[in-house]
C-alpha cells in the first residue's frame, strides 16, 4: 500500500506529484533538466517590481556603521535590542533585501543585493505588515519593499482603529517565478525555493543586527498570505507577472510585550496601486505551474506544524574570528566567480565555517527556523591544511547518524579525523583527490575544484514529505537555502568567499554514496575558496543614484 500523509490520498497524491516534478528537473550527465536552450534578452525581466499609484514612504539610508561586533550575527553574544523606529526599520530592509553594490562594464550595469539569487535574478519580493506607528503615515496596512528606491510602497491602509502590535511587524515573502523561469526553464521553482532561504536567513541576520528576532509562522497558509498581502487580487496584476506566496515571519523588536493574535487586517482596508510588467513576452512552463499547485500549503497542513522544532545540545559558537561590524559584514557578501585553484584555508578557518551551519536554538539564523534540522553536509575537502583530502560529512543532526551510515552503501571510511574534540559532527567517508570528481559532479564547473572545500547539501527526502505533506518540499529547500545564507556570511568572515551551485548531478552524488530511491537527496551545492576578481569590473556604492536624485 502506498504510504498515505496523514492517512489523506489526496495528500499523497501531492507527495508523488513533487517527488515527480522533482526527478523530472534533475541534471545528468547526458541530458539536462529542460529549459530555454537560449537567453531571449529582448524579454529578460525587470529586476524591480513596482506598485503604480501607491503612496510611497522613503527608508532612511544609514549614514553611519553603529551596528555591533559581527560574531553576534553566529550566536556569539547578542546585541541590545533598537528601538522601533524609521531608521531602525530602513537599517532593517536595507542589511537584507537591500542593494549592496552596482557593478559596470562599458555598455553595461547591474546592481547586487544582500540576499543572494540564483544567477542574480532575484525573483523574491517582500513585504511589511506594519502595525500603527506615530512616524509612520500611511497607518496601519501592508507595504511592498521597493530596493532599488530604499522604499516602502503602501499597498493597503487599515482601519484608522487598527490596534497597535507592541511586539513589532510582519515581513511576507513571495516568489515571481519567471524571474527564474527566464534563464532556467523547468528547475527554476527550485531556484526560487533556495532564494526564498537565503532571504529567509537575510531576514534574520538583519534583525540580529538590531537586537531584534525573527520567527517563522508556519501555521499561515498559501491562501491567507496571499490575502494578506493582495497576492489574489487579480485587478492589480492584470498585466503583471503573478507572485507565488511562500512565508510569513514576526520581527519581533519587543520580547517583552504580549504579541497580537495575528496581523490579519479585521477591518475593511483600501488598496492601492497596479503591478508592473517585467516581461512584455513569456514562455510558459506547465510543469512550474503544477509544481506550485501541488506544494501548496493547506490548512489542514498548517495543523501540523507545532512543537517540531529539535535541536542537539552543540556547544557554544565558534565563528571565523572577524573584526567586521556585523553591518560590513552583511553588506561585503558577495558570491564568488572564480577561485584561484591554489590557495587552501586552515582546519581550524573549515570549522569554524562550518560551525555556523549547526542548528542552535539560539543562534541566528535557525533560531528562527520551527522544523528540526534535516540537511547535512557532504563535504569534499581539496585543500584544509591539518585535514587530509577526501568525502566528509558534516552531521547537522546526530540523531540521523545511524540511519545514514546504513544509507551509505558504498562510503569504505565512516571515522572521526584524528585530533578532533567527540563534539564536532564531522565523519570521515572516504580518502583522496576528489577534485575531479566535484568538477564532475557540479556540471563539469571549475569553481567546485578550485576552492578550499565544496559540498553538496543532502536532505531527508521523501520520510519528510509523507510525514509533512508535499508543501514540505519548499521547506527543504528554504533550509538549504538558509544554510548557503550561513555559508556565504562565515567564508567572509574568514577573509575567504563563497557561491552556490545550482547546476550540479543530483543523482551522480547519490549513486557515489550508495544511495538508491527518496529517502535521501541532493538540494543544493556549494564552495568556498580565495576569489578571483574580475578586473574588468567596476564597483561603485549601491545607492548612488538617489544621492543623485533619481528614484525612478
Amino acid at each position: 500500500m502506498k504510504p498515505t500523509t496523514a492517512n489523506n490520498p489526496a495528500d499523497a497524491d501531492a507527495v508523488d506529484d513533487i517527488i515527480a516534478y522533482h526527478d523530472r528537473t534533475k541534471h545528468h550527465p547526458e541530458r539536462y533538466a529542460r529549459g530555454p536552450g537560449g537567453l531571449d534578452w529582448a524579454t529578460q525581466p525587470d529586476p524591480f517590481r513596482r506598485f503604480g499609484g501607491s503612496p510611497v514612504l522613503k527608508l532612511p539610508l544609514a549614514d553611519r556603521d553603529d551596528t555591533p561586533a559581527a560574531a553576534i550575527l553566529f550566536g556569539a553574544g547578542a546585541a541590545p535590542p533598537q528601538p522601533f523606529t524609521l531608521d531602525a526599520l530602513g537599517l532593517f530592509f536595507e542589511l537584507s533585501m537591500g542593494l549592496s553594490a552596482r557593478k559596470e562594464i562599458p555598455g553595461m550595469s547591474w546592481y547586487l543585493r544582500i540576499n543572494p539569487s540564483s544567477g542574480n535574478l532575484h525573483p523574491t519580493e517582500a513585504y511589511a505588515v506594519l502595525p500603527a506607528l506615530e512616524w509612520l503615515p500611511g497607518g496601519a496596512g501592508v507595504y511592498h519593499y521597493a530596493p532599488r528606491d530604499h522604499a516602502l510602497e503602501q499597498r493597503a491602509r487599515r482601519s484608522p482603529g487598527a490596534k497597535p502590535d507592541a511586539v513589532g511587524f510582519c515581513v511576507g515573502l513571495a516568489s515571481i517565478t519567471w524571474r527564474e523561469a527566464w534563464k532556467y526553464g523547468e528547475r527554476a521553482f527550485r531556484y526560487c525555493q533556495h532564494d526564498v532561504g537565503h532571504a529567509l536567513a537575510a531576514l534574520r541576520y538583519a534583525a540580529a543586527a538590531l537586537g531584534w528576532r525573527v520567527k517563522l509562522l508556519p501555521e499561515w497558509d498559501d491562501a491567507q498570505l496571499a490575502r494578506l498581502l493582495g497576492l489574489d487580487r487579480t485587478e492589480d496584476f492584470a498585466d503583471a507577472e503573478r507572485e507565488t506566496p511562500e512565508l510569513l515571519v514576526r520581527v519581533m523588536v519587543n520580547e517583552t510585550a504580549e504579541p497580537a493574535l495575528s496581523p490579519v487586517p479585521d477591518a475593511p482596508v483600501e488598496w492601492f496601486g497596479r503591478a508592473n510588467q517585467l516581461s512584455r513576452s513569456h514562455v510558459g512552463w506547465p510543469v512550474i505551474d503544477e509544481a506550485i499547485a501541488v506544494s501548496e500549503r493547506k490548512a489542514p497542513m498548517a495543523d501540523r506544524v507545532k512543537d517540531l522544532r529539535s535541536h542537539a545540545a552543540w556547544p557554544p559558537p565558534a565563528p571565523p574570528a572577524c573584526a567586521h561590524s556585523s553591518g560590513q559584514l552583511i553588506r561585503q557578501r558577495r558570491s564568488a566567480v572564480n577561485f584561484d585553484g591554489v590557495t587552501g584555508i586552515t582546519r581550524e578557518k573549515f570549522l569554524a565555517i562550518l560551525d555556523t551551519t549547526l542548528p542552535r536554538a539560539s543562534a541566528p539564523p535557525f533560531d528562527a527556523w520551527p522544523f528540526p534540522p534535516r540537511l547535512h553536509l557532504v563535504l569534499f575537502v581539496h585543500r584544509v591544511t591539518g585535514l587530509e583530502p577526501g568525502m566528509y560529512l558534516w552531521l547537522r543532526a546526530p540523531a540521523d547518524a545511524e540511519t545514514l551510515r546504513h544509507a551509505f552503501r558504498d562510503v569504505p571510511d565512516w571515522e572521526v579525523p584524528a585530533d578532533l574534540a567527540p563534539t564536532v559532527p564531522l565523519r570521515r567517508l572516504g580518502r583522496g583527490d576528489l577534485r575531479d570528481f566535484a568538477r564532475t559532479l557540479s556540471c563539469q564547473q571549475d569553481i567546485a575544484a578550485d576552492g578550499a572545500f565544496s559540498l553538496g547539501m543532502l536532505a531527508r527526502f521523501e520520510p519528510v514529505l509523507r510525514e509533512r505533506g508535499a508543501a514540505a518540499w519548499r521547506e527543504l529547500f528554504w533550509e538549504s537555502g538558509m544554510i548557503g545564507q550561513a555559508l556565504y556570511l562565515a567564508a567572509e568572515a574568514a577573509g575567504v568567499r563563497g557561491t552556490g551551485i545550482g547546476c550540479y548531478f543530483d543523482d551522480v552524488l547519490h549513486r557515489a554514496l550508495g544511495l538508491t530511491g527518496h529517502d535521501w537527496q541532493s538540494l543544493y551545492h556549494f564552495t568556498i575558496g580565495d576569489p578571483v576578481e574580475d578586473l574588468r569590473l567596476r564597483t561603485t556604492p549601491p545607492y548612488a543614484h538617489l544621492e543623485m536624485g533619481d528614484g525612478g
